[in-house]
């Protein structure tokens, strides 16, 4: 991918904001971020699950909270189907995230299958952040490659070091991936509408919890979207735009 200097700017620097500015940014989120997936390979190895198949998940799936999700499930005595679709539904967001970065960045053809493998919280986040689309690419870029090494990195390190460590329940590792993705979510939920729909999620994934099988919960509280969105609509006075 190359990034291109502002018409008439300095060398180094990008349209919008400096290049060190977006690439000290991007490093910081990628490397704070990337060093969870030692949790995850830890976490994988307690739930049953060969360092082999921590890297190939961590390498083809590339989704720290459906990673998490799916391994967590099987930890708690889940059906290997049921915990599968509950990763897969929580990581169907990453679509809708392409739709908005699709038009943001708006890559070359060439490109696009191997940055779509990247479109994930974090690089969403440093992308929608920068004023421009020169900017927007370098953030999405260096966030991408920093994160995508270290997760695999520690992923590998976390599943051959878990026996050293032992239960990761007492260290709470377990739940550094799903702390990581609310940190980054939680200052996006900016109108009503968002803070509704992640409080009704929150009620319906805890509510169902003790009553469900693992990974249930996660499906049921994907309904909280539709179900704001509906009694939003039926508030809103016939003809009024939402």
């Amino acid at each position: 991918m190359v990034i291109q200097e502002a018409p008439g700017g300095a060398p180094g620097a990008v349209e919008g904001r400096p290049r060190a500015a977006v690439v000290r940014d991007s490093l910081g989120v990628g490397v704070a971020v990337g060093l969870s997936g030692f949790a995850f390979g830890v976490t994988a190895a307690g739930a049953g699950i060969s360092v082999l198949q921590a890297c190939v998940l961590s390498l083809l799936v590339f989704t720290g909270a459906s990673q998490f999700a799916l391994v967590g499930a099987l930890a708690a005595g889940g059906n290997p189907f049921t915990a599968a679709a509950g990763a897969f539904f929580l990581g169907t967001r990453n679509a809708f995230y392409g739709l908005r970065l699709s038009q943001l960045l708006a890559l070359p053809k060439a490109v696009r299958p191997l940055a779509a493998h990247w479109v994930i919280d974090e690089t969403t986040a440093v992308a929608l952040a920068q004023p421009d689309r020169r900017s927007a690419r370098l953030g999405f870029t260096v966030t991408g490659l920093a994160l995508y090494v270290l997760w695999n990195l520690t992923t590998l390190l976390g599943a051959l070091g878990a026996e050293a460590i032992g239960d990761t329940a007492a260290w709470g590792l377990d739940a550094a991936g799903p702390a990581v993705f609310l940190a980054l979510l939680a200052p996006m939920l900016k109108s009503t509408t968002e803070r509704a729909v992640a409080a009704l999620a929150l009620v319906l994934g805890l509510g169902f919890l003790p009553v469900l099988p693992a990974g249930v919960p996660v499906l049921i509280a994907a309904l909280a979207a539709p179900a704001v969105l509906w009694m939003k609509g039926r508030r809103s006075p016939e003809g009024e735009r939402s």
